[in-house]
């Protein structure tokens, strides 16, 4: 503790002195696990959430090295009551996880018997589960992959997802990187997804997220779903996938109010896919035209709660989220 930037209150918000000097450094350590809330000129807030310190264990933070931070920064003694629902609730990460069976069936299991009990007790969950092969798992819904994992967050136990990705189709994609290359960063975040297989990378505007979704093809080397705000967005993303990528134009295909394309590597608005006929959304079928080995979110923050819910059943999709701002 020291006479740091940050006040971490008992409600689980933290308070970052813009003007200080650590404050910089702070703000760069705490987004890890905490989501920025208010950012007035002063005093910036900052909550931590289950969701947000889930997702920092995923990437491989732990509770210690979390707490070390709030400890670093803090002008104050943290909470105990914090200090205990960190560790609680970073603990329960990992306890249940999502795996394929070799005979290809999707299993929920859990070393932990209680807490396999437990959620297997939920009424939403019963419904997802099929199989009850050992008391150490279930067997999950073929379908239920994404609903199963959100239903587990809604009662506090994540699962972590070990089933692995259906490569899709296979189509050859390279960068043309003659002239060009991927910045550092750029590099680490496509080095990153290809190991994890999904995820989401922020970066400021202007700092070349269309080039880390470029590369992130020419890894995955597969039929790949482009999902944008609008057709001014695809006609960027086309232009500059024929540029920094071996693609040909045979190969682009636009889904748009305007064109109604599906090729390899295809580039969807989201208006036309939450555009309605009769009520009902008549293009969503789109999402599952092809044997899709990659989709990615452009501008992820804006995709519309329609597009989301379909769009989380397809969860042996690899996905990348791309954003300046995420704040959903």
């Amino acid at each position: 503790m020291s006479d740091g930037p940050l006040i971490v209150q008992s409600d689980r918000t933290v308070l970052l002195e813009v003007a200080h000097p650590d404050a910089e450094t702070a703000r760069h350590e705490l987004a890890v696990f905490a989501e920025l809330e208010r950012a007035p000129e002063h005093i910036h807030t900052y909550r931590i959430t289950r969701l947000g310190l889930w997702n920092a264990r995923a990437a491989g933070h732990t509770a210690d090295d979390m707490l070390q931070t709030l400890d670093r920064f803090t002008r104050f003694p943290v909470p105990p009551s914090v200090s205990t629902d960190l560790r609680e609730t970073v603990g329960r990460y990992g306890r249940l996880t999502i795996e394929r069976s070799d005979e290809g069936e999707l299993l929920l299991r859990s070393t932990d018997r209680a807490v396999i009990a437990e959620v297997s007790r939920n009424k939403r969950i019963q419904n997802l589960l099929v199989g009850h092969p050992d008391p150490d798992s279930f067997v999950i819904d073929a379908w239920a992959r994404g609903q199963i994992k959100q239903e587990l967050l809604k009662i506090g136990w994540p699962a972590e997802d070990l089933a692995g990705y259906t490569p899709g189709t296979p189509h050859e994609i390279g960068l043309d990187d003659a002239d060009w290359h991927l910045r550092p960063y750029q590099q680490e975040a496509v080095d990153t997804f290809a190991r994890d297989g999904s995820g989401v990378v922020v970066l400021p505007c202007g700092a070349g997220k269309t080039l880390v979704g470029a590369g992130a093809m020419a890894q995955t080397k597969t039929t790949t779903l482009v999902l944008v705000t609008n057709t001014v967005s695809a006609r960027q993303w086309r232009d500059e996938l024929l540029k920094r990528t071996t693609l040909t134009p045979e190969e682009i295909g636009e889904y748009s109010g305007q064109v109604k394309e599906i090729k390899p590597v295809t580039i969807a608005t989201y208006q036309i896919l939450t555009a309605k006929r009769k009520g009902e959304y008549a293009h969503l079928d789109v999402l599952n035209a092809l044997d899709w080995g990659l989709i990615v979110y452009d501008e992820v923050h804006l995709l519309p709660a329609p597009v989301f819910k379909l769009t989380a059943d397809l969860q042996a999709r690899r996905r990348l989220g791309l954003t300046a701002t995420l704040v959903r």
